[in-house]
């Protein structure tokens, strides 16, 4: 494929996913395949000879789509948003056009510092403490990991790190190893202080949390991979009180900021800290630069001594793109149209005196079930999952099984959440007649 083919061929698949996003509610939220079903669609080996676009673009329906979970379909509403915008599709192709492997800032400057920027931006966004930003001369700084598990790794061997050498200074006669075998990391049953909780979007209480942590001297790392975009919005800043006692701090824009996966935005007090954990130079990835006494505020330049994989992409630009085209009061909007949804959708639950809500709404997540045992509720959801008109998955609060009805697409309207309702009240009519005829 040579440039005029790329340019011919490239209108195509902007027409073909904008065609597939527009009409995207028009197929089945989720497929009608069982485990191993592509294989046998497809030869044992690669071709030995090249084949033309035309073939792969029509196996893209006849193999591909079939197998497809629409995660943007406005019928979708299991785990929690996995954000979606046109900006930042754009952003991606740009990104893979460039091409760059920014580990460091010789590298590719550009990829560097919009990182820097733009994680400056998002931590101004939600009002993030002075200490977590890089600023001009500050010693804080944000990066961009793949996940909030990553970054909740990362926290975790940055802390292990700097313990191990404060507890070396004080006491030189104990090895590492000694060291080690003593350290102590301490969790709830959701693994560290988490603002808005995979379950039920519930709030670990910062304001209790974080001073005996500084006091006790403990590395505390907040996750809000999913509550953490709302912060954006004044009304909801205040669930964010107390990561002033934060050292790390993680939410992911990928899920509800309109920012494509992966874009998992990461900030820590002392970049020291973390870097201290995965400093690596070999010779062949220093530059000239790096010791000059102007280089922009002396930050550290090599960001693959903020995570653990060497390589990274230009992830930066898709939190540019959309940040600069739908602005803070889009962003803003979107956020609180999902908001009003799960209201909408808790409002018609509570109608209804055969069901019950299980946790408070705070944002976008209805956690609900019918009044009875774990059994029934089970057989609920297996009939709406099987009937494959919306989707949703559940969770154990207390060893009670719950239904999770988690506002997702971008596109969803309130029409969608009117018929999501109706039809579990439909199916949850059809399973009690059955249980009392048992």
């Amino acid at each position: 494929m040579d440039a005029a083919e790329f340019r011919k061929r490239g209108k195509e698949m902007v027409d073909y996913i904008a065609d597939y996003l527009e009409k995207i509610e028009k197929r089945q939220v989720f497929p009608d395949v069982e485990p191993g079903y592509l294989r046998p669609l497809i030869p044992d080996c690669a071709p030995q000879d090249p084949e033309s676009f035309e073939d792969v673009f029509k196996d893209i329906e006849k193999i591909i789509m079939p197998g497809v979970t629409h995660w943007h379909s406005p019928y979708f509403f299991a785990y929690f948003p996995a954000a979606s915008s046109f900006p930042a599709l754009l952003a991606d192709m740009l990104c893979g056009g460039i091409g760059c492997v920014g580990f460091s800032w010789a590298a590719s400057p550009a990829c560097t510092e919009l990182e820097t920027v733009m994680l400056d931006w998002l931590g101004k966004m939600i009002n993030l403490p002075e200490e977590f930003l890089a600023g001009k001369d500050g010693q804080g700084g944000g990066v961009i990991q793949g996940s909030a598990s990553e970054a909740t790794l990362i926290s975790l061997l940055a802390a292990r790190t700097k313990t191990i050498r404060r507890v070396q200074l004080e006491k030189p006669e104990l090895t590492e190893a000694d060291i080690m075998g003593r350290l102590v990391a301490y969790a709830s049953d959701q693994f560290c202080a988490t603002l808005g909780t995979t379950p039920c979007c519930s709030f670990d209480k910062l304001l209790e949390l974080g001073p005996i942590c500084n006091k006790e001297n403990i590395w505390m790392h907040i996750d809000a991979a999913y509550a953490g975009s709302a912060f954006i919005c004044p009304e909801f800043r205040h669930l964010l009180n107390g990561v002033e006692f934060a050292d790390s701090f993680n939410f992911n824009p990928h899920k509800w900021l309109l920012v494509n996966f992966d874009c998992s935005a990461m900030w820590v007090k002392k970049r020291s800290d973390l870097t201290g954990a995965f400093k690596l130079e070999p010779l062949y990835l220093q530059h000239h630069h790096q010791e000059s006494g102007n280089f922009i505020n002396k930050l550290d330049y090599y960001y693959f001594h903020w995570q653990i994989p060497l390589g990274r992409r230009f992830r930066s630009l898709k939190l540019w793109f959309v940040l600069r085209m739908y602005g803070v009061t889009g962003l803003q909007e979107h956020i609180r149209k999902h908001v009003r949804l799960s209201h909408q959708f808790e409002h018609l639950v509570l109608q209804d005196e055969r069901f019950e809500i299980c946790a408070e709404v705070v944002l976008g997540l209805v956690c609900f079930r019918l009044k009875g045992s774990n059994e029934l509720n089970k057989a609920l959801l297996k009939s709406i999952n099987e009937a494959k008109k919306i989707h949703l998955v559940p969770c154990h609060l207390r060893e009670t099984f719950v239904l999770r009805f988690a506002i997702c697409s971008r596109t969803v309207e309130s029409t969608h959440i009117k018929f999501a309702w109706q039809h579990i009240s439909q199916l949850a009519t059809a399973l009690l007649k059955t249980w009392e005829e048992l």
